[in-house]
């Protein structure tokens, strides 16, 4: 006789378990501690087997049988229910382990010692804000370039285009690692070229918040790579010349007994064409004496001081910007190597207070003096040498965390040098 709600409901436990049947192999397991546990009991094969339906009342008496009906349909076709469930249950695993979002955070998790603590947040908030709702759950093989369109797009609607590029490049890096770990066939985001609008101003990219300049800082230190590169990044900052001027560097241009780097007016941008014929030069703290001379023992036999993998040439023009990269910056948008000038130039006029001609003149920059000339080598020389003394020593304190203070204009500058 089959049960009813009222019958169930009224159902005592004793001291022992006991089953009330219901029909069709259904009956209702009663504990001695009250529980009602839903079971169907089977044959494959001439084997008594059982299927855990649920609890009662979570699971009331409709829908058990509902569970049990879809089990014996599943007997009917030669499917055995427990092995059924448990297929359903490892695919749902390996669904979770498979999700965007686990993927995600395994890449992140890998790429976090590699990057600042800045920027490994930053990336996170953004995955977890912007990301992970939407396609987070899903399997990363399943999802398609639409999809991921749609998300990066709600990002776009709240006019937030920057951020939106962002997003979709990291997560064109998470689908790249699926496809290096066995879990996604492609990465679809290629697909996706051209389907956002570019940003309305396209500048090289240059930090100037001092929480994320001393997380740079920071992150330089910690790089791990080769010692030419590693001293081409260390001192980036600190003489904030252009790429170009920097990787060419010649041993037979510096001297590091007096401090001073004599970059030659055929290496400077545009000179020779203005008619300029003197060196360019660029007074050096004692950090960045430090940095050369460190790197001497390596590549000073030859003409280079940042060799490349041949040691007749230089570096090449992307070492710099691919370290960055190595280092979780987006070229595009966070920091490049020519960002470094916009970045003294900014903090310096206006969190130190420096003069923008004694700037300007260090930077290079055709500043015509009352004579009409186009550059002057010496001019403001003395207090280009104290600039760059009090530059190397501010950016020392801001890497340690004593000089973080917000600047008061935008985090992030343009720069047009």
């Amino acid at each position: 006789m089959s049960l009813t709600e009222t019958q169930i409901k009224a159902l005592k436990p004793g001291e022992k378990a006991r089953k009330v049947a219901d029909e069709k192999g259904l009956y209702l397991l009663l504990q001695p501690s009250g529980g009602k546990l839903w079971r169907l009991k089977y044959r494959v094969d001439g084997k008594e087997k059982l299927l855990a339906l649920g609890a009662y009342p979570d699971v009331p008496l409709k829908m058990a049988r509902e569970r049990r009906d879809e089990a014996r349909r599943l007997l009917a076709e030669g499917i055995d229910p427990s092995e059924h469930r448990k297929t359903h249950k490892s695919a749902r695993a390996d669904a979770v382990a498979n999700s965007f979002e686990s993927v995600a955070r395994e890449w992140h998790s890998k790429m976090k010692p590699t990057w600042s603590p800045d920027h490994a947040k930053k990336i996170l908030r953004r995955f977890e804000r912007d990301v992970f709702p939407w396609i987070g759950g899903k399997p990363i093989s399943d999802l398609n370039a639409p999809e991921v369109l749609a998300t990066v797009r709600r990002i776009e609607a709240r006019g937030r285009l920057e951020t939106a590029h962002r997003a979709l490049q990291s997560c064109g890096q998470v689908f790249r690692y699926g496809v290096a770990t066995g879990r996604a066939e492609r990465d679809p985001t290629g697909d996706l070229r051209g389907a956002l609008p570019p940003p309305l101003v396209k500048h090289m990219a240059a930090l100037t918040d001092l929480s994320d300049v001393a997380g740079l800082l920071r992150a330089i230190d910690a790089f791990r790579g080769t010692l030419v590169v590693h001293s081409a990044l260390k001192l980036s900052p600190l003489v904030f010349v252009r790429p170009g001027e920097l990787r060419k560097a010649e041993w037979a241009e510096i001297d590091l007994e007096k401090g001073e780097w004599n970059i030659p007016a055929r290496r400077m941008k545009n000179w020779i064409r203005k008619g300029i014929t003197t060196p360019h030069l660029v007074p050096l703290a004692p950090q960045a004496v430090a940095i050369l001379r460190d790197l001497h023992p390596l590549t000073g036999r030859g003409v280079h001081v940042f060799a490349g993998r041949n040691p007749r040439k230089c570096m090449s023009a992307a070492a710099v910007n691919a370290a960055l990269q190595r280092m979780g910056y987006d070229t595009q948008e966070d920091i490049t190597g020519h960002g470094f000038r916009a970045m003294a130039r900014t903090i310096l006029h206006e969190e130190l207070g420096v003069d923008r001609d004694v700037i300007e003149h260090q930077l290079a920059h055709s500043v015509p003096d009352a004579l009409g000339t186009a550059y002057n080598r010496t001019k403001f020389m003395k207090d280009r040498r104290r600039m760059m003394d009090l530059w190397a020593d501010y950016l020392g304190r801001l890497k340690a965390g004593a000089e973080v203070v917000e600047l008061h204009g935008r985090g992030r500058h343009e720069c047009s040098v």
